[in-house]
């Protein structure tokens, strides 16, 4: 999936805040995206939740490409649970992240160090 729209998804349900001057600290994001990875990747069940978040999250994308809105908000709420099981650092990373201009090269960046747990995904 694309880096950049999987940001995107991470925050599908929020308003971005920072057209309103509100700008996160990226060295903190990127540190605290590391983390997560970390966490994540330490463990087994927490892998296989985040391959369903990546599988709903390109479902999620498909259902809006195809502005089927009712498959869109079932996967948003399926997609929310994911996030909470995945822990407290990922929903407070998901939190600062709407925080961020997602075309600005630290939300890439961001997205780069989420996305190296696609690796543990089978496709």
């Amino acid at each position: 999936m694309n880096r950049l729209l999987r940001v995107a998804v991470l925050v599908i349900s929020t308003v971005p805040l920072y057209a309103q001057g509100q700008q996160p600290d990226a060295a903190k994001l990127k540190a605290d995206a590391r983390k997560v990875v970390g966490i994540i990747g330490a463990d087994k069940a927490k892998i296989q939740t985040y391959c369903q978040f990546a599988n709903l999250s390109d479902q999620l994308d498909q259902a809006n490409q195809d502005k089927d809105s009712k498959k869109a908000v079932v996967l948003s709420q399926k997609i929310d649970g994911l996030k909470k099981k995945l822990g407290p650092e990922f929903v407070t990373l998901v939190d600062g992240l709407k925080n961020v201009d997602p075309d600005s090269p630290d939300s890439q960046e961001i997205a780069s160090i989420i996305e190296s747990l696609d690796d543990s995904c089978e496709d």
